[in-house]
């Protein structure tokens, strides 16, 4: 359950900003149409949050414990990254929401952004974990164990 209490958070995020998009659209389009800016912007958002996410998992210390299950905790550094991705988030949501003119379209990206940047940290993570055990990163035993990151 530990190894895989990761990527059901992650799907339950992205389940969570799937439909926050679509009510965001829909209070975005409520009175006019979207214009092609606030389109580009929100997935200019979702791209942003795949970098940071790359940036973050190599601040992840990943190791073998005593009992040989493969351990994380992220650093200070992956806090400071984290503080940053929200800083980068909260400037795109108020963006679109200036671009839009109505309606709350950046803000609802909020849980798919967080989907996008946590999954791409948390498979990078994993993948390292995996090559410490030799075993796919699905399945490397005590992956999720450790300090969240």
């Amino acid at each position: 359950m530990r190894a895989t209490a990761p990527l059901i958070g992650m799907a339950v995020l992205g389940v969570l900003g799937v439909t926050a998009l679509a009510f965001g659209v829909a209070s975005a389009t409520k009175d006019h149409p979207l214009t092609a800016l606030p389109v580009a912007l929100v997935v200019l958002t979702l791209a942003l949050a795949v970098p940071l996410g790359v940036v973050r998992a190599r601040t992840v210390r990943v190791w073998r414990g005593p009992d040989g299950g493969v351990l994380r905790k992220g650093t200070a550094l992956t806090t400071a990254l984290w503080l940053l991705s929200a800083a980068v988030h909260a400037a795109m949501a108020q963006w679109i929401d200036h671009t839009a003119t109505a309606g709350l379209l950046g803000l609802s990206t909020l849980h798919l952004y967080l989907a996008v940047t946590y999954t791409v940290q948390g498979l990078l993570v994993r993948r390292r974990a995996a090559r410490l055990t030799g075993e796919p990163a699905g399945t490397a035993p005590g992956a999720a164990a450790g300090a969240a990151a």
